[in-house]
């Protein structure tokens, strides 16, 4: 894709959301359903996830474990994003590959400890790409794909989360 696909793609949506903010939130939704044993099913809109324990918490290892799959949530949405960015700067980029790990103390989440966290204690997502762009323009395409990456942003910058029981 070519910068101006990109810009005729985008620029009606950016005239829309500037005359009517409202118009640019959108709720996103995720579903699962409770599957056997300890495990649920997560529909993806590609395919069906299978989520589970991870190894260290009881898992088998043959179901998706959450944590993976956030990480894998940061990847895709700063590749995506990286892609934006990179197409809409006409900075020339060859190839790329992203990689995303985190650090869990799983003292936490089996409650063994309180002083351990639930959670990541730390991300880091590292990007390796083929460009002949200069050391600047890298510098500035990964700059604005931090800034506007959903996911890296909505884990940097937590947001509240409510829990309703129907």
């Amino acid at each position: 894709m070519k910068a101006e696909d990109l810009r005729a793609l985008q620029s009606p949506l950016k005239e829309k959301y500037k005359a009517d903010p409202q118009s640019a939130v959108i709720t996103l939704k995720a579903e699962s359903e409770l599957g056997e044993g300890v495990s649920c099913n997560v529909q993806t809109g590609k395919a069906l996830v299978e989520a589970g324990l991870h190894p260290a918490t009881g898992g088998t290892g043959m179901q998706a474990c959450s944590g993976d799959m956030l990480l894998q949530a940061l990847v895709a949405c700063a590749g995506v994003t990286l892609s934006a960015v990179a197409t809409a700067l006409g900075i020339p980029v060859n190839s790329g590959k992203l990689h995303a790990e985190g650090d869990l103390d799983f003292r936490g989440t089996l409650g063994v400890s309180k002083e351990a966290k639930v959670g990541f204690q730390e991300v880091r997502l590292y990007i390796t790409l083929d460009s002949p762009a200069s050391a600047d323009d890298i510098n500035k395409l990964i700059e604005l794909t931090e800034r506007y990456c959903v996911v890296l942003q909505t884990i940097r910058a937590p947001v509240e989360v409510n829990t309703f029981v129907n």
